[in-house]
């Protein structure tokens, strides 16, 4: 019986370790030079680090304490730069659209959140949304 539990915890052991190489894969970090928001949270900018937590789940933080987590949508289309933040801008308000970070790695889309939607309004009459893009290491 020992030695079942030994092996089990061996293994179960072997898993996390692959979990966290795998997680460790699945981060990308970028200089974000701008105030952004991603879902309801507006970030300073500063370098941040991304890191995939579930399939649709990213956690956003830079190394003080800022960070957000975001559910975003898989997204199956590859960047034509390598790893990047794709954000959407309204005057000087930016949010994150979209991560783009190689195949097998992490690749989600954010939809409008209610405050992108309504500043998208409040200006769309004054000017044209541009996408801004960040390279990402």
């Amino acid at each position: 019986m020992r030695k079942i539990t030994a092996v089990a915890l061996f293994s179960i052991a072997g898993f996390l370790a692959a979990g966290d190489a795998l997680a460790q894969d699945q981060s990308l970090k970028a200089t974000i030079p701008f105030d952004f928001s991603v879902g309801n949270n507006v970030l300073p900018a500063g370098t941040y680090t991304v890191t995939r937590e579930s399939q649709s789940i990213v956690l956003i933080h830079n190394a003080g304490t800022t960070g957000a987590l975001a559910v975003g949508m898989p997204d199956n289309r590859e960047s034509e730069h390598g790893k990047e933040l794709v954000f959407v801008s309204y005057g000087d308000h930016y949010f994150l659209h979209e991560i783009l970070g190689g195949s097998g790695s992490i690749n989600l889309d954010f939809p409008a959140t209610r405050r992108e939607k309504q500043v998208r309004q409040q200006l769309a009459t004054l000017q044209k949304p541009s996408e801004i893009l960040i390279a990402a290491r």
